[in-house]
């Protein structure tokens, strides 16, 4: 809604403004959500929106204080954020290759989500080191509802799926997975320039809005010898 788009935007130019000031140091927690809510009157929707737009300008990273979370060589990558830009300015780069991007029906996955729409918009990718061996496939399912239907045809904002979501409102408020370690197959292994049968991460996710409704289920295949599953306990917040 106009209104609020407005409103998250004032929001972040405000923290952003404190954060450049020195007022919130590096290292320094932001104010809970609850605080900032009641300072800036706003409701969590829309106080989670302006810190999404600091995260993605790299003022902020928010984590779940329970929970797990897969770094690349180190790195920890936030899903919200997008991959590509969590590993801007490592030490090794990666390139990232569309290999589909469409929209498709999947009633297998519609019952397993138990959504009604069969509609999923389909992007798949694979990201390579500089010498062209692939580290990471993903296969993202995104429900095709409202304007989400027609992202293959208008493409994604910035090329990013994550910066996609976030601006059409589609804000991640939970998320659950599973891993576990297979063998290539021989088409997986023929993308990433790897032997069938070779080992990889599999790590299955949905995402949830605050409302409970999907909003992205990706498939990933991950190197292990680069990418690696950390598990949280405790309190966590805003760094």
């Amino acid at each position: 809604m106009p209104g609020q788009v407005h409103k998250h935007h004032h929001i972040a130019r405000v923290l952003e403004d404190e954060i450049r000031a020195g007022i919130h140091s590096a290292g320094d927690r932001l104010p809970g959500e609850h605080a900032l809510r009641q300072r800036f009157g706003v409701s969590r929707t829309t106080l989670r929106q302006a810190l999404r737009v600091l995260g993605e300008q790299g003022l902020i990273a928010t984590h779940a204080g329970i929970g797990s979370f897969v770094t690349f060589d180190g790195t920890p990558l936030d899903n919200r954020l997008g991959w590509t830009r969590a590993l801007a300015g490592q030490a090794v780069e990666l390139t990232t290759e569309i290999l589909r991007f469409e929209t498709v029906a999947d009633q297998e996955l519609a019952v397993l989500l138990g959504i009604p729409s069969t509609a999923f918009v389909a992007l798949d990718r694979v990201r390579r080191l500089s010498d062209g061996q692939g580290v990471s496939l993903e296969r993202s399912r995104v429900p095709a509802v409202g304007d989400l239907a027609r992202l293959p045809e208008r493409g994604l904002d910035g090329g990013s799926l994550s910066r996609t979501l976030i601006s059409a409102g589609r804000l991640t408020h939970s998320g659950e997975g599973k891993v576990s370690v297979r063998g290539t197959d021989a088409a997986e292994a023929a993308v990433l320039g790897r032997s069938p049968g070779e080992p990889f991460l599999h790590l299955d996710q949905v995402y949830r809005a605050a409302d409970g409704t999907v909003i992205e289920q990706v498939s990933s295949l991950l190197d292990p010898v680069r990418f690696h599953l950390h598990v949280r306990s405790g309190r966590g917040g805003q760094l």
